[in-house]
């Protein structure tokens, strides 16, 4: 319901809490409250990864990756964007996805990077951010105005899969707003969470294990999810995706960027992907060949691929690795 926001995690078997989690609300400078959690390094400490989501997800999803993270040295705080998981829902219907405007977002991304700076936590300050999350961390990128040293994207949202939405999709979310039918799911679109979709045949993952523990969050906590998106979050993500499309704008970006596509995406374009890197001053992308749209919740050979390449690129995982290799998980 609108208004409300979880102020605890949820734990279901084979996906437990990792230890020392702490969760608060925050309120956005016009009012909505977002569910963020933290959690400190139990050894040596590099900095802190903020993990951020893409559409439809809940912090619950991230626990296997937060503990990696954590383990290599890292303090993690990851959020629940407004409209979705424990943060407070903006329609009547919590199953909508749903966003007045885009620009909307960037209110919660200043009030969780106000609150790592209230809370002192532990610099350099990286970013791991997934699809519609990491679109949404670009556009604020190319303005310059975040303090981050890193950032690696996961399946950035550059441009829809021809799965998903056909081309003209863009355009007619605009009629359809300028209709008045903003507040309306995508057509076709309807209330059932995708972690409730059946594994057979589905976008997100090859792993039927992993798809299924996220499967058992919702259903364990069916407030955590929300369905299909409205034709207003289609709009702002559409135009979000023409803004960064434009020609030259991608040398713009100064902090380092490592782009991880999928070579089996039905989600995003992963051509799209691969040539806004090309026009990067400050990064490169990398296809993880049969990997699905959702890189960190793939099978193992996929993952441990993405999590090489983290290692790789992020200053101190490594480092940590080679000094404590007993708290590394085998």
């Amino acid at each position: 319901m609108a208004g409300v926001v979880r102020t605890d995690l949820v734990e279901t078997p084979g996906n437990p809490i990792p230890d020392g989690a702490s969760c608060v609300v925050l309120r956005t400078a016009d009012g909505i409250g977002l569910r963020l959690a933290h959690w400190p390094a139990p050894g040596a400490l590099w900095g802190t990864v903020v993990l951020i989501q893409g559409r439809a997800e809940f912090i619950e999803k991230y626990f296997e990756t937060v503990e990696h993270f954590r383990q290599r040295g890292f303090e993690v705080a990851s959020f629940d964007w407004r409209g979705q998981g424990g943060s407070e829902r903006l329609t009547r219907n919590p199953n909508k996805g749903h966003v007045r405007r885009f620009q909307d977002y960037d209110l919660d991304l200043d009030a969780v990077f106000a609150e790592l700076e209230a809370r002192q936590r532990p610099k350099p300050w990286f970013v791991v951010a997934h699809s519609m999350g990491a679109a949404i961390l670009l556009a604020r990128l190319v303005r310059g105005d975040l303090p981050i040293e890193r950032a690696v994207l996961s399946a950035p949202m550059l441009g829809f899969s021809s799965d998903i939405a056909p081309s003209y999709a863009g355009a007619a979310a605009v009629i359809f707003a300028r209709l008045g039918l903003r507040r309306l799911f995508v057509p076709g679109g309807g209330p059932k969470s995708v972690a409730a979709k059946p594994f057979a045949n589905n976008r997100l993952s090859t792993d039927a294990a992993r798809y299924a523990r996220n499967a058992a969050i919702v259903e364990a906590a069916p407030e955590l999810g929300i369905g299909d998106p409205t034709i207003a979050w289609l709009d702002g993500a559409s135009r979000l995706m023409r803004g960064l499309a434009v020609q030259g704008l991608a040398r713009r970006i100064k902090v380092p960027l490592l782009i991880l596509a999928s070579g089996v995406d039905r989600v995003v374009a992963t051509e799209v992907t691969e040539r806004f890197a090309s026009g990067l001053k400050t990064g490169e992308a990398i296809v993880i060949r049969g990997a699905r749209h959702e890189l960190l919740m793939e099978s193992d050979v996929c993952r441990a691929q993405v999590l090489a390449a983290f290692d790789a690129f992020i200053p101190g995982g490594q480092r940590l690795e080679r000094q404590t290799p007993a708290m590394v998980p085998a």
